[in-house]
């Protein structure tokens, strides 16, 4: 790997990290379900218009069953899921069960032959999810059935995402980065429309300003741009590789609580950080202090 892939990874982790607490505004003012589909409207007419400025072509018709698939497992799923449970839990337990993408991703990726299993790759998926428990260092929550459904919710959204990485591969060998991003979200708007709709009817719905912009930045952000940059990087690097940035998550979530809201970072952070840097070392196989090695 590049050191230009591994800077992108850690500025996709740092802009992805800041969504957990923004879902923790968002969704118990809005909802879950309003909250997934106003990202995606969202996200979809920033990327339609950047195709519009940059005459994209959209991708043939014929292929977006197969990119709604891929909208399902990247982008529906896994934001419906996060934003449920971020009704019930804190948002740094969601960052942390959110890094357990990339072992799904390595895991899929095996499991259909296009990357290798190695002991190597394991190993980092282990640091990794040793590190984010050191670096976020999660306080006492009482367990109830809620939060363990929710727990299990941010797994499965992880898990999602870990195998949809796959498709999202196959789909950058295929496909242009822009337009096929832009597809995937007018897909999921589209799926969930109806669902958004009905939510955004509901007594419980309360359109707050602080809701509002939150929705606004995760929509044109994390899931807008920040999903086009993901899928250029996927073309370049494996498919586990580029889910690695999920280790990252926590650490920035961390360093976003510092500066916004005064929260401390101490010297028991530090063994946390190294070993999440050292788990997309393991992941990725970038070495800063040797040339890049073959992609698998």
């Amino acid at each position: 790997m590049k050191t230009r892939h591994f800077a992108q990874l850690i500025a996709l982790s740092a802009l992805w990290g800041a969504s957990f607490p923004l879902l923790r505004i968002a969704s118990p003012a809005l909802g879950p379900w309003v909250v997934a589909g106003g990202r995606c409207i969202l996200a979809a007419i920033v990327l339609a218009l950047l195709m519009f400025a940059l005459r994209e072509r959209w991708p043939a018709r014929p292929t977006w069953p197969r990119l709604a698939v891929v909208s399902l497992l990247t982008v529906v799923i896994p934001f419906v899921l996060f934003n449920w449970a971020a009704l019930a839990i804190p948002s740094g337990y969601s960052a942390v069960l959110n890094a357990t993408s990339p072992l799904f991703g390595v895991l899929a990726a095996a499991a259909v032959k296009e990357e290798k299993l190695t002991g190597l790759r394991l190993f980092g998926c282990l640091l990794g999810f040793v590190g984010v428990a050191l670096l976020v260092q999660l306080g006492p929550v009482t367990v109830t059935p809620l939060v363990v459904m929710a727990a299990l919710a941010c797994v499965a959204a992880a898990a999602s995402y870990g195998f949809g990485a796959i498709l999202m591969k196959r789909a950058t060998r295929t496909h242009e980065p822009l337009p096929a991003s832009a597809t995937v979200h007018v897909a999921a708007a589209l799926i969930l429309l109806v669902p958004a709709g009905a939510g955004a009817a509901a007594p419980s719905a309360h359109f707050t300003v602080p809701a509002m912009l939150a929705v606004l930045m995760i929509g044109t952000v994390t899931s807008g741009f920040m999903y086009w940059m993901s899928m250029r990087l996927m073309r370049e690097i494996s498919a586990s590789a580029a889910t690695s940035a999920a280790f990252m998550i926590p650490l920035f979530g961390v360093t976003w609580g510092a500066i916004f809201l005064g929260e401390k970072i101490t010297l028991s952070m530090l063994p946390g950080c190294i070993l999440v840097l050292a788990a997309m070392t393991l992941i990725t196989g970038f070495n800063p202090f040797r040339g890049a090695p073959p992609e698998p």
